[in-house]
């Protein structure tokens, strides 16, 4: 009996060593990138080890997935929520927008594998987070396909297919979203689903659009992640820690009822109460919610979000239907009605309705994501359908007028098939619309003959007081 204890004591230093070895040389408080996945793979992920961190303890993990080549960036948002809720970080170098959904899960399987043979981690903590619908929803998906994975952090993203859900692969979802943000009535739809379907589930509201949002609610996920692993036992139950929670998340919901703000206040609260029940009695603010949700002017405001959701609806429904026959049709001569909606949403975004203006921003980001993502489709095939291209790249150019690159592409197409005039006026409305970087312009693939004709100089002259070649008729 004394002999298999001092090989069970003597495995456990063994594996203590092995992990004081290799991550006493890795630096806390900052982001280690390039580290490899393993030695016979080129593969890279960055780290962050909160400033706190220790070997002598398991750490839970957030894998941060970024599609879009910008993985610092992503890491960086997390930095405070991690040092002041003890996370390590990790998030993978080799993910991409252009891989298949099957290479990227292995990418991040081979980053998840190597940290933990290389940090002590605790397995039953460990989380994804990601950013709108490339990385956000990546992140909701890497938990089918990778076991052990307890939680996700969607920011600005729903889950793109809920019959992938099963019991077997039941995991916290966590969903952060702008009321600004397309996909805000998609987040609220999905939660009726997770509730139905038996899936733990929050959802974080903020009053911005389809961006990141700031680190305190990125802190909130955590917390939640914390409060639900002592709800299972899976981590000693810290009262003081609840309690200072508790506190602060009762303040929020008070100061956004005081406010005004009672849809945000209801939804806090509600999301507060469910995370909280198992480990706090919290009978007063049963109370708080009742009082809430019998308020007139809340049902007044719920009434009339749902009226909104309603035309919202409708106006997508539209949109999806009208874009597809202009793609099969190369409807150019609908590019006018393109505009004229265009215009429509700006007197919402300007009107005096707030929940038309949120709409409005709303049903703009919803278009934009629509054509990318049939530009994205388009990209693939082989041969290109560069008549459909055209037609998405010059509507891209009324739906989201400062994105210069459409402009561009539109140039440089109609400048390779020798159209010059449809090249000359889109290069006038970029020019319009603000660019102003002549580089760009005198590299652009086939516009050699473009750029020398006297309208093309004409025009840069006219624009950015300047242009390379001086041609004169004689």
């Amino acid at each position: 009996m004394k002999k298999n204890c001092f090989t069970l004591l003597g495995f456990l230093i063994f594996i203590a060593l092995g992990y004081a070895q290799e991550a006493t040389t890795w630096e806390r408080g900052i982001i280690l990138d390039s580290i490899k996945v393993k030695d016979s793979v080129n593969g890279t992920f960055l780290l962050y080890l909160p400033k706190t961190f220790r070997t002598d303890r398991k750490w839970p993990i957030l894998f941060i997935t970024d599609t879009k080549g910008t993985q610092k960036q992503s890491m960086e948002r997390f930095v405070d929520a991690a040092n002041e809720e003890a996370y390590i970080l990790a998030a993978s170098n080799e993910l991409s927008g252009a891989a298949s959904l099957a290479n990227n899960v292995v990418q991040i399987g081979e980053m998840v594998r190597r940290v933990k043979n290389s940090l002590p981690i605790d397995l039953d903590r460990m989380y994804t987070a990601g950013f709108s619908n490339q990385g956000g929803r990546l992140a909701n998906l890497v938990p089918i396909f990778i076991k052990d994975i307890d939680g996700v952090v969607s920011c600005g993203a729903t889950i793109s297919n809920t019959e992938v859900l099963t019991p077997r692969n039941r995991f916290h979802f966590i969903g952060i979203v702008g009321r600004k943000d397309f996909n805000y009535p998609g987040m609220l739809s999905l939660k009726k689903v997770l509730d139905d379907i038996g899936y733990p589930n929050d959802i974080l509201l903020f009053e911005g659009g389809n961006e990141w949002p700031k680190s305190d609610l990125l802190q909130k996920a955590l917390q939640f992640f914390n409060l639900a692993a002592m709800a299972k036992g899976r981590i000693p139950q810290d009262t003081a820690y609840v309690d200072r929670l508790l506190q602060g998340d009762l303040q929020r919901g008070k100061l956004l009822r005081k406010q005004g703000k009672l849809l945000l206040a209801e939804r806090y609260l509600a999301e507060i109460r469910s995370n909280y029940r198992p480990l706090n009695s919290l009978d007063s603010l049963k109370i708080v919610l009742r009082d809430i949700r019998r308020d007139r002017v809340y049902r007044s405001l719920r009434r009339t979000e749902n009226n909104t959701f309603f035309k919202e609806g409708l106006l997508k429904d539209d949109y999806a239907f009208y874009l597809e026959e202009d793609i099969l049709t190369y409807n150019f001569n609908n590019l006018g009605w393109w505009n004229f909606q265009m215009e429509q949403l700006d007197k919402f975004i300007k009107g005096k309705d707030p929940f038309e203006q949120e709409m409005g921003f709303r049903l703009r980001g919803y278009v934009n994501a629509l054509i990318e993502d049939n530009i994205g489709v388009l990209e693939t095939e082989t041969p290109k359908d560069e008549e459909a291209l055209i037609f998405l790249w010059m509507l891209k150019t009324i739906t989201a007028p400062q994105e210069y690159d459409f402009y561009l592409n539109v140039i440089s197409l109609s400048a390779k098939n020798e159209d010059f005039g449809t090249a000359l006026f889109y290069l006038e409305e970029a020019l319009k619309a603000g660019f102003t970087d002549e580089e760009r312009l005198y590299d652009l693939e086939h516009t050699a003959l473009f750029r020398i004709t006297p309208e093309f100089n004409a025009t840069l002259k006219k624009y950015l007081k300047n242009s390379r070649y001086q041609v004169t008729d004689e």
